[in-house]
């Protein structure tokens, strides 16, 4: 048999593709000669494309141990190796054979891409730049160096890698993916997006473009969008956890937490270990309010990772709602021994002191909110911070407003206080607020948001004074009112109320656009009970969201209206105000409704979830910062009915007292 007649056939075979044809000859061939080298190494490649890397590997050690210099050998047996996860052998193989050519440019890539597996990132840069400076044009050179720059967080030097691969190759759809996640990452949404879709025009079913694109959508806050993008994704790759859990932290965007939750179960049920997807699925069970089964799934995570610091994190959110503060504590600081510069985890740990009312240490805590990822618009200036080492007497204070409404209105007493200190304050809040606190100002002066002072010596946000203060249970400034509402339209408000019955001011909805407002705020059909005690008028101070609870009002339920230019305008609350002075009574969900009437030392009721925002603190009937007022707390998560219920007979004691 002429045996370099039949490798000839073979090898021709090989190059046209037709390795069906060519496989058998080379078994003949090595049947007859073992030690057939070329055949020996032809034959693996054969069966390494064919996912047989074990014969792959036992072929070519056999033609090594005959021709162990071959280089080509060599880089084979290295990609085999790299195939089968062993990258510490297939490194051996790799530097052998660039011993005897060193400027191999594929061997170059090859050895790069098993260090790169092995997290070795500077060595695989070195091994595609030199890669690269032999053959420039070295497409999967480029694409891997990118790959390797995007590990090394050097964005945009990986982005240029992945442009420079594209100019030579265009349709390089891998390229074209990465380069998406690079821009994305890069904050560059609006272009990721537009390089996931010029992957897409390639091969509209490419699942990794598909799933990424959904991510984007996403961050852009186009829900329904990145939806349909993630079911298209999973309508081609039913399993593809990575878009099942992703789907479902777009439904807990969407505020569909059962589906949600449906979505991250269908992601474990594929890999039971995903641990992402059993932390999210611990989320979306907290916003459903099943925290015993929330802090369990987290339980779960941190069990295959216990070194989580956000699990850890979010577990110490389930065990505050269901009120074991002391094992959220414990939870946190875990969360911070992994992670020392972990703003957030000491952020929530001063909201478990302040609901434990050690408010020194609280205090404390509450100034990591200026090292948040996304600080809470804290401000950064030439001048220093203001702490009470320094006499301000004679100086100028610069404050300004970092969160809600009812935050500023709680803590503008604080101003007041640091003017008495005989310094010039000037406060900046927010736009709405300038005209109902500049009435109350007693010398501090009070501009709205887009105000800076030319000059002053000292600045501090609003919610920094109680630290500086140096505020705990004991000497909480509560003096009221501190705010006032304005002569002319408590006047005409009189007329328009009139003086019959016992006046009650409802609200019960906060802002949904904030995540705070989770569990806090009411249905109005809970408010029914009260509207039917003899000689009790309610009479609405909702505004915006939430009224539209008042056209569907349950069977002889009564609300009153204030109309619709109650409160309109660009000032907030001045109305509100006015209304309150002739009120007997406020009974508010937590709202800034709550805290207006505090500030202006109204009898009020407010309506708290078990576990209550941090300020209301826990167990207490009064409130330290409101004399005036009184809290109604749930005993239980979500249970409401007996809340009112007390309230009922509250109110039908006060009623007739009248």
């Amino acid at each position: 048999m002429n045996l370099q007649g039949m490798y000839d056939e073979a090898i021709a075979f090989q190059q046209n593709g037709r390795l069906t044809e060519a496989e058998p000859l080379y078994c003949q061939i090595l049947a007859f000669e073992p030690h057939h080298v070329m055949a020996q190494h032809m034959l693996a490649n054969i069966r390494a494309g064919q996912g047989r890397n074990f014969e792959a590997l036992e072929l070519l050690r056999a033609a090594l141990k005959i021709n162990p210099s071959d280089p080509a050998i060599l880089r084979d047996c290295g990609k085999v190796l790299h195939e089968l996860g062993r990258y510490q052998e297939a490194l051996v193989e790799f530097d052998q054979a660039l011993t005897i050519e060193p400027d191999h440019a594929s061997a170059l890539n090859n050895r790069g891409s098993t260090l790169h597996n092995l997290k070795r990132w500077k060595e695989a840069l070195e091994c595609y730049d030199r890669a690269i400076t032999i053959r420039p044009d070295f497409t999967q050179a480029l694409y891997n160096r990118g790959n390797t720059l995007y590990n090394l967080k050097r964005l945009e030097e990986a982005l240029e890698s992945y442009d420079r691969a594209l100019v030579i190759y265009p349709d390089y759809m891998e390229a074209l993916n990465n380069r998406g996640n690079v821009l994305r990452d890069l904050k560059r949404l609006d272009e990721a997006l537009a390089s996931y879709d010029k992957a897409l025009a390639i091969q509209p079913d490419y699942v990794l473009a598909l799933s990424n694109r959904a991510n984007v959508l996403g961050d852009l806050k186009r829900l329904d969008e990145a939806l349909i993008c993630y079911d298209k994704t999973l309508s081609i790759q039913p399993d593809y956890v990575l878009a099942l859990n992703n789907r479902g932290n777009v439904l807990q965007d969407m505020g569909r937490f059962d589906e949600a939750l449906a979505s991250h179960d269908k992601a474990v049920s594929v890999k039971p270990d995903y641990v992402q997807a059993i932390h999210d699925g611990a989320t979306a069970l907290w916003r459903l309010a099943r925290f015993e089964e929330s802090l369990a799934r987290y339980d779960k995570a941190l069990a295959i990772e216990p070194n989580d610091a956000e699990a850890h994190k979010n577990r110490a959110g389930a065990l505050r709602e269901l009120g074991r503060i002391e094992e959220a504590v414990q939870s946190l600081d875990r969360a911070t021994a992994l992670d020392p510069k972990y703003a957030e985890a000491y952020l929530r740990k001063a909201v478990c002191k302040f609901l434990s009312e050690d408010l020194e240490e609280g205090w404390q805590l509450y100034e990591w909110r200026k090292r948040l990822p996304v600080p809470i618009d804290f401000r950064t200036y030439a001048q220093p911070l203001w702490s009470v080492k320094e006499d301000i007497a004679g100086k100028t204070l610069f404050l300004y407003t970092e969160q809600g409404l009812g935050d500023t209105i709680q803590f503008f007493r604080y101003a007041v206080l640091a003017r008495a200190r005989n310094a010039r304050v000037i406060v900046s809040v927010q736009d709405a607020l300038v005209r109902l606190l500049d009435r109350a100002s007693q010398g501090v002066e009070v501009v709205n948001s887009s105000v800076i002072p030319q000059e002053f010596d000292y600045h501090l946000p609003l919610m920094s004074l109680p630290m500086v203060f140096g505020t705990k249970m004991d000497n909480i400034p509560a003096h009221v009112p501190y705010l006032k509402a304005e002569p002319d339209r408590v006047k005409s408000w009189a007329h328009r109320l009139g003086h019959h019955g016992f006046k009650v001011g409802i609200c019960w909805q906060g802002s949904p656009l904030f995540k705070i407002d989770f569990g806090r705020s009411i249905a109005l059909s809970h408010f029914d009970r009260l509207s039917k005690i003899p000689g009790v008028r309610l009479i609405s101070l909702q505004k915006g969201a939430g009224t539209a609870q008042l056209l569907n009002l349950p069977p002889g339920m009564k609300v009153e209206s204030l109309g619709d230019g109650f409160d309109e305008g660009p000032h907030a609350f001045l109305d509100s105000a006015a209304v309150m002075e002739h009120l007997d009574l406020i009974i508010t969900s937590d709202t800034s409704v709550a805290h207006l009437a505090g500030a202006l030392g109204r009898p009020t009721w407010v309506a708290l979830k078990f576990i209550p925002e941090w300020r209301w603190f826990l167990g207490r009937s009064d409130s330290p910062w409101y004399p005036t007022m009184r809290l109604f707390r749930q005993s239980s998560v979500g249970e409401w009915p007996a809340v009112f219920a007390e309230m009922e007979a509250q109110l039908v004691q006060l009623a007739k007292a009248k």
